[in-house]
């Protein structure tokens, strides 16, 4: 499948910034399973500095600085991005959850080794008993890892409800568990720290995801949006994804943009202004397939 993507970020001044420095992850990734075909971003007004690099866990960033008086700065990202849907997964691979748990902590190979810091806590996503007593009713002795990580990514999708008005990005993980609500970065989060608590790594996802307009309707401009899943390692298959908010393994309809150990690893944009006291912000997101 390919897709067009347009994403439009607009922040408007009461008076205008005097000087902003930001970071943009926007850039679809090349995976296997996906590639990008083509890439441009186009920042209102022109910046004086611009740069581009990839950080430690493969994204890439554009840092950029506007360093005179704007009343409003536009960001836009257009992409096209081949996507292939991985073939059917076994729920018996890998084998038992343990069995996969202690490989990981015993091999020396590189992919392993990059994955084991997937298991500890990072600034949004914490260790913790609670979480782990949270994870374990599906993680019963000897159950095949794939088999285990399904489970539990269905049982968030039917146990939380999904509310854009709970939570913020700061929202800690105990807060959203104790309230059973949330959005996708939330329950993201959520089964994340309850996997790196039984000591499996996990690793969060953001991207975006085509959505599908009612039955006879023409699909609304701009009506997409950001979204973000869960990648677990598995050891002998690798990185593979769930989406707890959908009770799904993501296929042709989700991009993958960016991963780290949490949201703050993989925020859209990122920065600082000086100047323009508030401001009004306003994202549109559009994935279009194409025809091939």
């Amino acid at each position: 499948m390919q897709y067009r993507i347009r994403h439009r970020t607009l922040y408007r001044y009461d008076v205008p910034a005097n000087l902003c420095h930001n970071e943009a992850r926007l850039k679809p990734l090349d995976l296997p399973g996906q590639r990008c075909l083509s890439w441009k971003l186009r920042i209102e007004p022109e910046p004086e500095f611009h740069r581009s690099r990839v950080d430690s866990f493969g994204n890439h960033i554009d840092y950029f600085s506007i360093q005179r008086p704007h009343p409003e700065l536009i960001i836009t990202a257009e992409s096209e991005v081949e996507v292939i849907a991985n073939g059917q997964l076994s729920l018996e691979a890998g084998g038992p959850w343990e069995q996969a748990r202690d490989r990981l902590l015993a091999s020396k190979d590189p992919a392993s080794l990059e994955a084991r810091a997937f298991t500890l806590s990072s600034p949004l996503i914490p260790t913790l008993p609670e979480l782990a007593a949270f994870a374990m009713p599906d993680f019963t002795p000897g159950r095949c890892i794939i088999e285990a990580v399904s489970a539990f990514n269905s049982r968030i999708f039917k146990d939380f409800k999904f509310d854009p008005d709970f939570s913020t990005i700061a929202t800690p993980v105990l807060e959203v568990l104790e309230n059973r609500r949330g959005v996708c970065q939330d329950f993201a989060q959520l089964m994340i720290a309850s996997l790196r608590s039984i000591g499996l790594p996990a690793r969060y996802v953001s991207g975006y995801l085509e959505t599908l307009p009612p039955p006879g309707k023409a699909k609304m401009v701009g009506a997409d949006a950001s979204h973000a899943w869960v990648s677990v390692f598995v050891p002998g298959q690798g990185w593979i994804d769930f989406d707890p908010t959908n009770n799904l393994r993501p296929a042709e309809r989700h991009i993958t943009v960016a991963t780290g150990r949490d949201y703050r690893d993989v925020s859209p944009l990122r920065g600082v202004t000086v100047g323009g006291a508030s401001h009004h912000l306003k994202v549109s997101v559009d994935v279009m397939p194409l025809q091939k």
